[in-house]
């Protein structure tokens, strides 16, 4: 089952027409006019990216913009934050940093 808000009350009704993107490599099914952040948690993922220094796994935290801890590269562009930017079909969204071995 896929936790995703269909109805905001402020934002109104989400669309229903389904689209793909990827994320490290994989498909996955998002819904065109979310947020990158809400498609990858729709689809159960948390950890977006890792700190550099310390290898410490960041995902969403203010889904705002604010805060930075979202970042991902997109299509080549590294540092989009996932919470403000919306989903496109076919978009390759890959996380920053490495994961820790």
């Amino acid at each position: 089952m896929k936790m995703r808000i269909k109805k905001h009350p402020i934002l109104g009704k989400l669309e229903e027409k389904e689209i793909n993107i990827t994320f490290n490599g994989r498909e996955f099914a998002a819904l065109e006019g979310e947020s990158i952040a809400a498609a990858l948690l729709a689809n159960h993922i948390r950890i977006l990216s890792y700190t550099e220094k310390r290898q410490e796994p960041r995902g969403i935290y203010c889904g705002i913009g604010h805060c930075y801890e979202c970042r991902v590269t997109v299509d080549g562009e590294r540092s989009v934050r996932a919470c403000i930017t919306t989903v496109k079909d076919g978009m390759r969204i890959e996380s920053q940093g490495e994961s820790p071995k």
